[in-house]
């Protein structure tokens, strides 16, 4: 049985998901090159991946996708880094994720479904393209 996790861990983890959502990418890089899991998730289920891609920070989502992060994980809501990315409308990061072989329909809440949902027609195009 494990004890409570020590504070400064959990001070250390926030600020790795903060680096990930401000677009901080060699900083999180560096932790993640010293040995960070690059699947780090949060108590929502949330990966830095996932967070990147919803804050549009595609330069990050690339880092991670090249250190291994995992695009097919789904966070507690049923969410994808492809679904996030789709309604950032971040065209890079879509095809960054696209290319790396995310799936458009997986997730309770799918890419394709959220762009269908936000009318976002180039989202849209983008996940159709042929690849």
């Amino acid at each position: 049985m494990s004890g409570p996790i020590d504070p400064e861990v959990i001070e250390l983890a926030g600020r790795l998901f903060d680096l990930a959502r401000f677009g901080h990418t060699d900083e999180l890089v560096a932790y993640l090159d010293a040995g960070v899991p690059a699947n780090l998730t949060n108590d929502k289920g949330d990966t830095l991946l996932l967070l990147a891609a919803y804050y549009g920070q595609a330069p990050t989502v690339a880092a991670l996708l090249a250190r291994g992060a995992d695009h097919g994980r789904v966070n507690d809501k049923g969410q994808t880094a492809l679904a996030a990315a789709v309604f950032k409308q971040s065209a890079e990061a879509v095809g960054d994720l696209l290319a790396a072989g995310a799936d458009p329909d997986q997730g309770g809440q799918s890419a394709r479904a959220t762009a269908q949902f936000f009318g976002l027609t180039a989202m849209t195009e983008l996940l159709d393209a042929p690849r």
